[in-house]
């Protein structure tokens, strides 16, 4: 027991150490979620665009074949 308390003292630098580690858990679950939000919001836009752009899709096959 005596060593876990000595490792988590971390050499008298604990109170430098152990908000370091924390401070950037803290960083990489903030970056984490706003990358999975962005991803959401591009993902949508995405989907939109290429709802918007299904009927121009669709005209620009049939007048390919028609001049085939």
């Amino acid at each position: 027991m005596q060593a876990l308390q000595d490792y988590l003292a971390m050499g008298g630098y604990a109170a430098y150490v152990w908000p370091c580690f924390g401070a950037t858990i803290a960083v990489m679950i903030g970056l984490y979620i706003t990358s999975k939000q962005r991803l959401a919001k591009l993902q949508s836009e995405v989907a939109a665009l290429e709802a918007l752009d299904g009927p121009r899709q669709a005209r620009r096959r049939s007048s390919s074949e028609e001049t085939r």
